[in-house]
Formats: C-alpha cells, structure tokens, sequence
C-alpha cells in the first residue's frame, strides 16, 4: 500500500534573461545552461568570474504532470532543495525551505488535481538570503570574504583556497510523489553491536500515521527473525544473531555484511511499508586515554592511512555511482584505509557509502561547519537540529562510518585567528558542537564516536590544535615552513597535511587556452585559489631542487616537490607508531582543474603524489629517519602477520660504486614499527632493500648535489593493451617519472618517481592510449629526472 512516483521529466527552467531552457532533475542551473548553451564551461580559463550572476539571480524550475487519484495519504518528497525554496502544486503554496543538507516532505492532497498537474519550485538567491541573514544577525569572522555561514548550504560553492565561486541553485536531490496508507516508516535506526560471539541488532522505528490501530513491525537478519505489534508511533524490535561474521576494515579482514530487512504491516496482514540495507556487526572505539586518539576497530588498533574528500564536482549531479567507484578505487590502490569528509562539503550520498562499506574503507563524517564563526540564533538552530538528526540516522546503518566530527577548524579558529575580538559575545557555534550535536549522536545513534572538532585536543585546558593531545592539524608547513619542518612534530593523530601542486599537463591543456603556459600565465592564476600559493611553491622549489628553466621543468619539479613533501611527513608518523595513530592527508580529489593539495586532480588524474601515497602507504613499510641528526631505518608493520625483515644497507657514490654494505635483520610485530640503528654511515647515497622496497637517504639537498647529466637507455614496446617503456639507467636518474598524457590525454603509467643507481634498469606500463611516439615518449618532457636539469 505504498508507492512512489518520481517527478524528474519535463522540467523547465528560467530566472533572469533565461527565458527558459530545459532542466535535468536531479541536477542545477549551472548544468541546465551549460547543457543549453547558455553559459561557457565554467571550467575553463577564467569563466568563472564571468558567471557570478547566476547566485544572485532567482531561479524557477516548472514542470507538470499527471495524476490519478488513490485512497490514502500522498505526499510530495523534496530530498534535497539547494537552497532557499518556495514549492507550489497548482498555485498552491506547500512549503518553503532554507537548508540544502535534509529533505522535505508536504502532504499534497489538498492541492493535487485529477489529471493534469503543475508543479513549481522557485529558488531566491542564496546569495541574497545569507546576506540578509548577515544582516539581521551580526557579521562574524570566516577564512573568506563570502557568506557562506548563513546559509546552510554547501560551503564551498562560495569559493575555496582549491575550488571556484560558483553558487549553485536547484533540484539537486530526487522529487517525487508517495503514496501511502494507514502508516509508514519514516525513520529507521539500527542499532548493530557485538558481545562477545553474538551479535545483537536493535532496531527502533518512528512511525508517520494516517489512520490509528495496531501494526506489526518485523525485522530480518542471517535468518533470524522479531516482531512488535503497537498502536504508538514508536517500535523497538531487536534481533540476536549466533556467531556473525564480523565486517572488518580493508587489511585486516572481509568486511562482510548482512542483510536487514525491517517491514510494516497492518492489522490484515497487508503489507503497508518496507526498509532494506546491508550493515555489518563490527565494534568501534576510539581510545582518548592521556591525549591519545586510537581507533579500535574489533578490538584491533588501527593506524589510520587517510585522506581528506572533498566533493569530486561542484554540481553534484555529476558525481556518478561510476565516478565514485574509479575515486575509491584510485583510494584504495593507494593503500588508503580511511577517508575523511570534510566539513565544507555535503553529507556523502547513499552510493559512497555503500561503496566505503563495500570496500572496507573506514569514514569519518564531518557535521557541516567549516572555517567560521557560525549563528546559533533561529532558524539555523531548528534546521541544524532536523539536518543532523536526520543524517545522523540516515547514515547509522553503515559500517564503515566510524566517527562524527562537530566542524571542521572552527574551535581552533575561535581559539587563534582573532574571532573573539570581532565576535565581541555573538554566537560562533560552540553551542553545536558541545552541546546539540553530540546530544543528536548519542540519542540517535549511540555506537557512533563523536568528536567536538578537527582539530580538537580533547581538553579544555590545552591548545584546541596541541599535537600532544587528540587530533591535530598541521599547516604552518606550506603557510610560512619547509616541509622538512614535518619532524619537529610528534603528533598523536594528524587529520590535516598537505602540499601544493598543479594538476597532470593534460589536465591543464584541457582546462587552460594560454599559449604559452607559464606559472604567472593569466589562466594558471585563475585557477590558483591559494593565498601566495605560487610564492608558497616557488619557496618549496628553492629549498630543495635545482631552478626551473621553463614551465616544463617548473610542472615535473612542483609536482615532485609535493610527492617528496607528503612522503616525509606521512612516513615520518608512521614511524612514530603507537604515539601517532593516524596520518590524513590533504587531499584525495579535487571538484575542478586547478592547483591544489590534491593527489587526484579534477579530470581524474594522478599526480606523482599518488604513487608516493601508494608507496608511503603501504602495509609494510621500509623508511630511513633521523633521529638527533643520525639515520636509522625504520620497519612499519601495519599487517595482521609478524614481518621478518631482512634489509641489505649500503653506502654508495652517485656513481653507484658500493663503499660498505651490511644485512640487518628483526621481526617486526604485527601493528607496531621497530626501529635498527644502521651501521657508521657517511657517503652519498644511503640505500636500504627488504622485500622489493628501497628507503633512500641522500647526503644533501638535491640542489646542492653534483648530479651527473641524465644518460641511460630506453625501449618502447607494445604489448596487448600497454604499452612499455624500458629505461636502463647509464648513470644515477633521480626520480624518474613518465608524464604519457602529455602524448595522449588518456594514457597513464604505471609508476612515478623511480631512482635508479647505474645499470638499473625500471619498465613503466601505459595503459589508455596506444600507437604512442616512440622518440617522444623517451625524452624531455615526457620522460622527466631531477638530474635532467643538469
């Protein structure tokens, strides 16, 4: 007795002098007048800033539709409205709505008509909105000069130090109609936990009523089988579970789930409703004794491997299930086990987390505030408490989200960056994240974790961003310091590093009409949002590695520069295991080309980030780190099995003649890093092998090295579908990396930044393109080395 119809043909839309163009439903204006010609792609050079108006401009979307009547209740479901919204059914006003994060729900028989139907839904300005809301309430400090925290909306649509100011408008989510009977399911919250061999899952429903008397709510799991019959708009039914197969996070287990099924049926046996997921038995804690902050998934402490997720598009509706897919994979390829969704960003949909689950991936989900000083006045308080209510239990089936975070650096903002003074007593958010949001998460849904802010110390009484306490984020490195400056750190939990780079050339080509590119070249700077980020780079550059003779050589070096930067610091908390437990890179992805922190760009690609990511990342891991000036090696076991390491060391010239040459050997325990003081070292080059991994450890900065001129040998071959390039070093080649998409936009290698002694010999595979130039792909600047600067 329950249907549903969605409304998502037929749209129109139009506002300004938009006189009206068709419309994709779930989609937004941006995509709407790209999709018609309307607008260029906002995307490329600087079409951005010519396109500001469409977020000062009203927009209505029109459609129409027919209907048959039905008994009982029916209702127009707006899963999500970006932003501020009046919704008409006939000339009928249903309702207004002023927060893109939760869905709405208007009952529609009075104005449903017997056949033919037209629906509006006319969106003001956001823009027009925050700034009146601004008005009302008081200005308060934020990172940048927009409004964005007046509004729940998305925050990054008003700009970001990586993302563009598009501020989008329309019918982002699904909308259609449901028709219903006697009673529904409106909310559903399962309860999953493990007691020793059983399993228990208590699952309490809310229920919407459109006629009185008892029904029987039932839920089903691995075979087992409880009911409750009520007359009440409230049911608790809690099934046990024998011996479950635990869901454990990739590394260390399947992260196996089981089916639930939760339905409602009337007093006729007819089955009025029905509510499906996969969810999975598993424990989480997260262990804060004496500033730590350990994840402990099963009882297994966890390391955490992160990174940071931003949204991958600015419009959402381009966020494909198969997008996603290709993201997570390129995650988990990276030996990546957890992802963070920042704070500036949305709620993640259903798909991403089916996908996390799926996969084993760990998320931690922040609440949406970000980089300012928030109103706690009405209406923000009403629609912060419905908002996160309703994410809350949207998201409590899936096991792979182990954590709530309050905000994202407004606790630290508050504490560092001049807010008081300009806040002078106004609100600023702290009501949110002490008080209602976590009183949200233990009501709602009580096995979650649930952290004030990133960073937050976890006491009053220290530094909200002290690395000696909780979580921390590290940003002087980038802002004002070398990224060397990563080892004066003992952190007990990272959850913000990064480094600058510019996206794949190809990337760039597409994106960018300059001719020719250049760092300072007009559509380069249109798509650096960072404040001082190419000074910031250029510093980086000076530091540590030969000038940059032209663009080419300033594109292979900033790019390595941001590979060399996120290895040290990531292997540098790793060694640090068990003090540190987690290192979360900024960031994964990025929503559009542009220069950023990201190891992915815009269109997809992976930049030499990624493959440090991947080799940083890896279970086992092999680094050599100073310790008061002195090397050690450094064996991180994060696998589930003691490793047995036997590592060759040597001394070696830059000619690659072996001076001295010892084995050192331990057993490293499963999840701990033990440290092996090396023999006398003093040369050139330092080189640890164990089990195909090589840790390097170079006497001097790149720039102060005398490197031979690059010389080797190289072959191109086809086989199948890849193509391989052979490249047989004649002297040392440091770093070397295989740029093919400057050949071909969709080939890609294999591997990046390899260092080969003389007489080595490295193949990269390239997948994507073939019939490649032999002669280009074997030369400068395709095949790129540090010592090809000589």
């Amino acid at each position: 007795m329950t249907s549903y119809r969605s409304l998502h043909e037929g749209w129109v839309v139009r506002g300004g002098d938009v006189e009206g163009v068709a419309a994709t439903v779930p989609g937004c204006v941006h995509t709407d007048l790209l999709a018609a010609g309307v607008i260029d792609d906002p995307y490329l050079d600087d079409n951005e800033k010519k396109l500001a108006w469409i977020g000062r401009t009203d927009w209505e979307y029109a459609t129409t539709f027919h209907h048959e009547p039905a008994p009982g209740r029916v209702d127009l479901v707006c899963d999500g409205l970006d932003t501020v919204a009046t919704v008409t059914l006939n000339g009928v006003e249903l309702g207004r709505t002023a927060n893109m994060h939760r869905s709405y729900r208007f009952d529609a028989r009075a104005a449903l008509r017997d056949g033919e139907n037209e629906l509006r839904v006319r969106f003001e300005s956001a823009y027009r909105y925050a700034e009146a809301q601004r008005e009302r309430l008081g200005d308060r400090p934020n990172a940048y000069p927009e409004p964005f925290q007046f509004i729940r909306k998305t925050a990054c649509n008003f700009g970001w130090d990586w993302g563009p100011t598009l501020v989008t408008a329309g019918i982002w989510q699904p909308i259609g109609l449901h028709s219903w009977a006697v009673a529904r399911l409106a909310e559903v919250r399962p309860r999953v936990t493990v007691d020793g061999s059983a399993g228990t899952v208590e699952v309490r429903v809310r229920l919407d009523r459109d006629t009185p008397g008892p029904v029987t709510v039932a839920a089903e799991i691995a075979g087992e089988r409880a009911e409750t019959t009520t007359e009440g708009d409230e049911a608790v039914v809690t099934v046990t579970v024998a011996d479950p197969q635990l869901w454990w996070p990739i590394g260390y287990g399947q992260p196996t789930r089981y089916a639930l099924d939760v339905t409602l049926t009337g007093a006729d046996g007819q089955r009025l409703d029905a509510w499906h997921r996969q969810v999975g038995f598993r424990s989480v804690r997260v262990d804060t004794t004496d500033g730590a902050f350990t994840l402990v998934v099963n009882d297994v402490p966890v390391f955490v491997r992160g990174v940071n997720w931003i949204p991958d598009d600015v419009f959402a509706d381009r966020v494909t299930p198969q997008r996603l897919a290709a993201r997570f994979r390129q995650a988990v390829d990276a030996n990546v086990n957890y992802l963070r969704v920042w704070g500036g960003g949305r709620y993640e949909s259903e798909e991403f987390y089916d996908l996390a689950d799926s996969l084993g991936l760990l998320v931690g989900q922040d609440f949406l505030f970000a980089c300012a000083a928030y109103p706690e006045e009405e209406p923000f308080a009403t629609e912060l408490a419905a908002e996160a209510r309703e994410n809350v239990v949207r998201l409590s089936p899936h096991p792979s989200l182990v954590m709530w975070t309050g905000n994202n650096e407004n606790i630290w903002g508050h504490e560092d960056w001049g807010w008081k003074e300009q806040l002078d007593g106004r609100t600023w958010g702290a009501g949110f994240y002490f008080d209602l949001l976590p009183r949200i998460v233990a009501e709602a849904d009580p096995s979650r974790f649930y952290w004030p802010g990133s960073p937050w110390s976890g006491r009053e009484d220290k530094h909200p961003n002290d690395p000696a306490y909780g979580t921390t984020h590290i940003w002087d490195v980038w802002n004002t310091d070398d990224y060397t400056r990563y080892r004066a750190y003992r952190p007990r939990f990272v959850a913000e590093f990064g480094y600058q780079a510019p996206p794949a050339y190809a990337t760039l080509r597409r994106a960018l009409s300059d001719e020719p590119l250049a760092p300072d070249s007009p559509g380069m700077q249109a798509h650096q949002k960072a404040a001082d980020g190419d000074a910031k780079l250029q510093r980086g550059l000076d530091a540590h590695l030969p000038p940059p003779r032209d663009f080419d050589d300033w594109h292979y070096l900033t790019q390595l520069n941001q590979a060399r930067a996120l290895s040290l610091g990531i292997e540098h908390f790793r060694a640090l295991r068990p003090h540190c437990m987690g290192a979360i890179m900024w960031q994964l992805n990025d929503c559009w080309p542009v220069t950023s922190w990201a190891a992915v760009d815009g269109d997809g690609r992976k930049k030499p980030l990624w493959y440090a990511l991947r080799r940083s990342f890896a279970p086992r891991l092999l680094t050599v780190q100073p310790r008061d000036r002195v090397p050690v090696l450094v064996a991180v076991n994060d696998s589930a099995e003691p490793w047995a390491l036997s590592a060759t060391v040597s001394r070696r010239t830059l000619a690659g003649v072996v001076e001295a040459e010892e084995t050192i050997g331990a057993t490293v325990a499963p999840g701990s890093a033990t440290t092996l003081p090396l023999p006398a070292q003093a040369g050139e080059v330092l080189l640890a092998e164990a089990d195909g991994q090589r840790a390097w450890w170079f006497s001097a900065e790149d720039k102060d090295i005398a490197w031979p001129p690059a010389k080797f040998s190289a072959t191109v071959t086809e086989m199948d579908d890849e193509t391989h390039v052979t490249v047989t070093a004649q002297t040392i080649l440091r770093d070397l990396t295989l740029h093919p998409d400057r050949l071909d936009p969709a080939a890609e290698a294999d591997e990046a930044g390899v260092t080969l002694l003389p007489g080595e010999s490295a193949t990269f595979r390239v997948r994507g393109a073939r019939g490649l130039d032999p002669a280009a792909l074997t030369s400068r600047p395709v095949l790129r080395c540090v010592n090809d600067l000589v």
